[in-house]
């Protein structure tokens, strides 16, 4: 009997099932796409599309047109509820839909309160899209005079994003005091030779990499640190961690304690069969995942499998995460620093083969000409 799939969200994780509705579509299922927005930015290249390395057009998946080529409905819009008793989704429209079994790959947003007032520019680090509406406002008052620009956040993504600014800068010929933030050791999760690299490396940037020192409030053109400084700045960009949407645990689906829908080795919600999740958005029960975007594409293949599965009452494959994954961090100077296990390289090649598996992993679904488009209106006057 013919079934609805819905996927929530057209992140990392639903990638390849979005490449292959028309499969779905063939054995006589329904699919309906909800997405906010018709393109999805992938987050491996957002630090490059911050320094202007890339172009939108390069680091997007138009899933709009994926969707509705192969036969599936797409929906602009947002999922406001779940409920998950009468398998019913309320969107931000009004409208609703109901699923037999439904996908959620919502992604994370990062915890953090804006001011109501204040002339600090904010840019948190997701969605991923931000970077190029950052890049384009820092492009635009670089040409008034110098800046300055604090990143909050230790991890990976504070490191990218406080480097790909530099290049930034230098890419537009300005001036500009960069600033790093964290509460405690920078890549405090990583063995000391990354930390080790990594600090040797924003040093020769010339970004002050302040450890052991938050932010605690932002204030009208000042952030207050906990060393009882107040720093100057004009932008800031929040890497402070993610959080799951709200919405999961509204529902009252099961969940971890931070709010990731709470899966088993399948990928299927523990509280509800026929619901499953990949990405950001899960919390893997038999055992924690960092929030990094390999885990998402390797959940490709297991939810193209265990989709129609669930649809057609057919056995589950199980999802196996790899123990150590390969971590690049992109320098914005054409640099890169790779660790994996007990390998830790730097220099060129690490970003040359950061930039091939990047472009290799885009190419396998750019399928609707994203390449093809030119500079977006937003880019014109920006220098290359």
């Amino acid at each position: 009997m013919p079934k609805h799939l819905v996927l929530v969200g057209a992140g990392h994780a639903h990638l390849t099932v979005m490449k292959e509705i028309a499969g779905l579509i063939a054995r006589g299922h329904r699919v309906t796409v909800v997405s906010d927005g018709g393109f999805q930015y992938y987050s491996g290249m957002g630090p490059g599309l911050l320094a202007g390395r890339y172009r939108p057009a390069e680091v997007r998946f138009d899933v709009a047109t994926m969707v509705t080529r192969r036969g599936g409905d797409f929906r602009d819009d947002r999922v406001t509820r779940i409920d998950p008793r009468l398998q019913r989704l309320t969107l931000a429209t009004g409208r609703e839909l109901t699923y037999d079994v439904l996908s959620l790959n919502t992604g994370s947003d990062v915890p953090f309160p804006r001011p109501a007032t204040t002339s600090i520019c904010i840019y948190p680090a997701k969605p991923v899209a931000i970077f190029r509406d950052a890049r384009v406002a820092i492009s635009q008052r670089l040409r008034d005079g110098d800046l300055t620009i604090a990143v909050a956040g230790g991890g990976p993504a504070g490191v990218e994003i406080a480097a790909n600014l530099r290049a930034l800068v230098r890419r537009q010929r300005g001036r500009a005091d960069i600033t790093l933030l964290t509460r405690g050791l920078l890549l405090s999760h990583f063995a000391p030779v990354v930390r080790h690299k990594a600090l040797a490396k924003l040093r020769q940037l010339d970004i002050r990499v302040m450890e052991h020192t938050g932010l605690v409030a932002v204030e009208d053109q000042t952030l207050r640190l906990t060393n009882d400084e107040r720093l100057a700045c004009d932008f800031l960009f929040p890497a402070v961690g993610t959080r799951p949407s709200s919405l999961i645990g509204a529902a009252g689906l099961a969940t971890d304690e931070h709010g990731g829908l709470l899966v088993n080795r399948y990928l299927q919600s523990v509280s509800h069969p026929n619901v499953f999740g990949g990405g950001d958005c899960i919390a893997f029960q038999p055992r924690p995942l960092q929030r990094v975007g390999v885990y998402a594409v390797r959940q490709n293949p297991v939810l193209l499998h265990n989709l129609p599965a669930a649809l057609e009452d057919r056995a589950l494959e199980a999802f196996t995460p790899q123990k150590d994954y390969l971590l690049i961090l992109n320098m914005g100077d054409g640099t890169g620093i790779l660790n994996r296990g007990r390998l830790t390289l730097g220099h060129r090649p690490a970003f040359w083969l950061k930039h091939f598996l990047d472009d290799r992993f885009m190419r396998r679904f750019q399928l609707s000409g994203e390449r093809r488009g030119g500079r977006d209106t937003a880019d014109q006057g920006i220098a290359a």
